[in-house]
């Protein structure tokens, strides 16, 4: 009996917690429609609310922005705004370090949570999943020099705490797994066993 019942929460949980996950997103996406005129929204075209349209929109809205800013003119366009943002104090500084942290992350050329890494924290003897986020700069490679790389420890089971370090590339060790991978190990707190790139492609043959 109790077998059972455990097997059912197993199934359940996950999918349970997928599914909300993915209304919160959705509803947060359909705030959009408010863009809209209110003659043009789908609760006045259709008579009801209809979920997903707004995520749709968003999806829609934040391509469109993308284009329009990766052309000659779109560019120029978006630069004048960007000055001009800059030049409010308190809007300058949100603005900027929201920035700079979302072309880390996001970037195609970024660094940012490339590598799995296998480092000794909090002490020595002591290891655990990190992801090199780059290499520091400035001033700190006056203090440092270039043998260091720039280090994010997730905690478990939420990796979106953590601690950052800078840390010598002889005291880190580059994993054969997919940052995807060693994120899951985290998560589950060392239960799911990450599989290196030569077993994935070895699973995919099969």
């Amino acid at each position: 009996m109790r077998k059972y019942f455990i097997t059912g929460l197993l199934v359940w949980i996950p999918l349970g917690i997928t599914v909300w996950v993915l209304k919160l997103l959705i509803d947060f996406m359909d705030q959009s429609l408010l863009l809209l005129p209110q003659a043009y929204r789908p609760e006045l075209l259709f008579g009801r609310y209809i979920p997903g349209v707004g995520a749709i929109l968003t999806v829609m809205i934040v391509f469109f922005t993308g284009l329009a800013a990766a052309n000659f003119i779109g560019k120029k366009l978006f630069r004048f705004g960007e000055r001009l943002l800059i030049r409010i104090p308190v809007v300058k500084s949100i603005y900027t370090s929201v920035k700079q942290v979302s072309e880390t992350l996001f970037s195609s050329s970024g660094q940012a949570f490339r590598k799995a890494l296998l480092v000794q924290y909090p002490h020595q003897g002591s290891w655990t999943i990190a992801f090199q986020t780059g290499q520091p700069g400035g001033e700190l490679i006056k203090h440092l020099g270039d043998d260091y790389v720039s280090v994010y420890v997730p905690t478990t089971p939420n990796p979106t705490s953590g601690f950052f370090l800078m840390m010598s590339k002889k005291d880190v060790i580059e994993l054969d797994m997919t940052v995807e991978m060693a994120l899951k190990y985290i998560i589950s707190m060392g239960v799911v066993v990450p599989m290196t790139d030569q077993e994935h492609a070895e699973l995919a043959n099969l």
